[in-house]
């Protein structure tokens, strides 16, 4: 017994390989740090300069930054985080009853799987070829427009379906939907059974145990998730050009036009601001959970 007792106690007491090499996470910070930190503050440092006939101008000044809201960049700026913003919350809308039916719902193994499978199909597909199909289905001439017409269901094709902000929202949906559900999912599977099975038998209704039990403990996967969505949809590429044909603007857009003028301050200016304008709703999101849910309580209830 006693045997089983040490036996029992040393395999408590082992160490992570983290552990047992700490240089092992240095490394890694240090390693982090030059690629990911260290871009960035170039990227930043570089905003803060200027270009003239096509050549660096290295001379500190805020100019670059005053072109972006002096210049028609702040409109594209505005119609950016509008449709990033509006984008992001209708994939929560449609996500997390999505991932609260497969997490916990009446939901066989079998249908979990190929579900889950099914989502993880874009990740293996180029974008531009998943966003171009939708061309050939929203065109007036298009897949759409003959069924209703076969169908006698409408004597003349719609019009408006593609090149506008509605094909835009409708393609980035398609296109960060996994992005968004899979982050949900895994945080509300890992919630134990047996507290919505206690909720249950103290009388709260399923509403209640989704808003005081389910919510709560699922808001790390619902910000990694908004985080995921919103970061993407800000630097979106493919959406505005193939569904919006030019016609939607986004802040894309201008970093493509600027890079295309060797504008490379302009670029940094415009990366910038979208990396700042996701720290600031990240920061926003994190004060309003705090408000209405103890976060760290969340974090610890997944490591369990």
């Amino acid at each position: 017994m006693s045997n089983l007792i040490q036996k029992f106690s040393s395999r408590a007491s082992m160490r992570t390989p983290l552990e047992r090499s700490p240089w092992l996470l240095r490394s890694f910070l240090c390693i982090w740090l030059f690629v990911v930190i260290a871009p960035l503050v170039v990227l930043v440092a570089y905003s803060f300069f200027d270009s003239r006939n096509f050549m660096m101008v290295y001379e500190p000044s805020f100019k670059t930054w005053e072109s972006i809201f002096t210049s028609g960049r702040f409109e594209v700026t505005v119609r950016t985080l509008r449709i990033a913003l509006t984008v992001t919350l209708i994939e929560l809308l449609l996500a997390f009853p999505s991932a609260l039916w497969l997490a916990k719902g009446n939901c066989t193994k079998t249908t979990r799987a190929v579900v889950l499978a099914l989502l993880t199909i874009p990740f293996f597909l180029d974008q531009s070829s998943r966003i171009i199909v939708w061309r050939g289905i929203l065109d007036e001439t298009g897949m759409i427009n003959h069924v209703l017409m076969i169908l006698h269901v409408i004597q003349s094709p719609i019009k408006g379906m593609l090149y506008t902000e509605a094909a835009v929202h409708f393609g980035m949906v398609v296109s960060y939907f996994p992005m968004m559900i899979l982050p949900i999912y895994l945080a509300i599977n890992v919630i134990d059974d047996t507290l919505i099975s206690a909720a249950a038998d103290l009388g709260a209704t399923p509403a209640r145990i989704v808003v005081d039990v389910i919510l709560p403990l699922s808001l790390p996967g619902v910000l990694a998730g908004v985080i995921f969505t919103l970061g993407p949809a800000l630097a979106s590429w493919v959406e505005p050009n193939l569904l919006g044909g030019g016609f939607v603007n986004m802040l894309s857009n201008s970093v493509d036009s600027a890079y295309g003028a060797l504008r490379y301050p302009v670029v940094a200016a415009l990366s910038s601001f979208v990396v700042l304008m996701i720290g600031v709703i990240f920061a926003v999101l994190m004060f309003l959970t705090r408000r209405f849910a103890d976060l760290s309580m969340s974090f610890r209830s997944l490591q369990s």
